[in-house]
């Protein structure tokens, strides 16, 4: 289909759309409304913006991002756009035969209609017919999440020495669990990831890009038959024998000696979680819930907002489609 059928029906969604209606552009997540389609560009005017907010989209700009869609297999990575590019992507998805697909970080052409970066119409709803109702994340992190946002705004962390014990406690306690909770789950997101990558081919995301590579574990065989294959080779067993720790302990235990006679012994201090007070989480974490839900206040708004772009970042984790975590796994106490 030649670009100027694509074009033109382009330019008719654009005249279609409702009055103020809101798109919002999948790199920078900047919210934009088009103001005019005419026969060689598209203006639109950004509301996120304190400085030039109205931007001219030329016809041939949005020719060479249909090339390069056309030209590639899973879609063309938004990554690849120039800077300030990424309102193109968003105005091509008005198009019935564009999608963008963020989890992804692509656009591609479909053979069937798809939803748009349409987000809200004259009257605040969602108007995009692929868009769906908001819901929890059901993993356990989301909640620790929701409750260490809560904290970090209602404390300084300028400077820890000034905190209470108890609020000390509580960070540690969130950063902890979220640390453990965030490794299980990136390890069931690499389970299903490394059916999905070929070794040495990289593929990016919206926020990374991963690889499947390959580590080598060893494990020696049997004592005496490494010993005897050594031998053979014409290697002493005095030149490979070593002190066993565990055989160490072993003799401690039916002589006199103590550890400090065998063992080069430094102690160091540490915190360690003792116990969680899981009622109590909970029911700061409903509180704060109804309290976001119900509050106007300006603060209140920018939690709010914040909240919805850590359940995006977090239901975009678990649907990504990419990629292969390969950094050993760090596990938390």
């Amino acid at each position: 289909m030649p670009f100027s059928v694509t074009w033109h029906t382009l330019l008719d969604e654009c005249e279609d759309l409702a009055e103020g209606a809101t798109l919002l552009t999948p790199l920078s997540q900047h919210r934009f409304q088009i103001t005019d389609a005419q026969e060689h560009r598209i203006v639109v005017e950004f509301l996120d913006r304190d400085v030039d907010e109205t931007r001219p989209l030329q016809r041939d700009q949005f020719e060479t991002l249909y090339e390069r869609i056309s030209d590639a297999v899973d879609g063309f990575d938004l990554s690849r756009l120039p800077p300030d590019a990424d309102p193109y992507p968003a105005v091509l998805s008005l198009h019935p035969r564009f999608e963008v697909d963020e989890s992804a970080g692509v656009i591609r052409e479909t053979d069937e209609p798809t939803g748009s970066q349409i987000i809200t119409g004259t009257d605040g709803e969602d108007l995009d017919e692929g868009a769906t109702e908001r819901t929890e994340p059901d993993v356990d992190v989301y909640s620790d999440a929701l409750l260490l946002v809560d904290a970090l705004e209602r404390n300084a962390l300028s400077s820890l020495e000034a905190l209470d014990t108890p609020v000390l406690i509580n960070l540690y306690t969130l950063l902890s669990d979220i640390q453990r909770d965030a490794n299980d789950l990136r390890q069931n997101v690499t389970d299903v990831l490394l059916d999905r990558l070929h070794h040495d081919q990289p593929v990016h995301g919206q926020f990374g890009s991963v690889q499947r590579t390959t580590r080598r574990n060893r494990n020696l065989r049997d004592n005496e038959e490494v010993l005897t294959t050594l031998e053979d080779a014409g290697i002493d067993r005095e030149r490979v024998l070593s002190v066993d720790r565990d055989k160490v302990d072993e003799a401690l235990d039916v002589t006199e000696l103590s550890e400090s006679d065998v063992y080069e012994i430094n102690e160091t201090e540490y915190v360690r979680k003792a116990e969680v007070d899981e009622e109590q989480r909970e029911t700061r974490l409903q509180g704060l819930k109804d309290r976001l839900a119900t509050s106007e206040d300006p603060e209140a708004e920018e939690l709010r907002e914040e909240i919805e772009e850590l359940e995006s970042r977090i239901e975009e984790l678990t649907e990504f489609k990419t990629g292969r975590e390969y950094h050993t796994q760090s596990r938390a106490e």
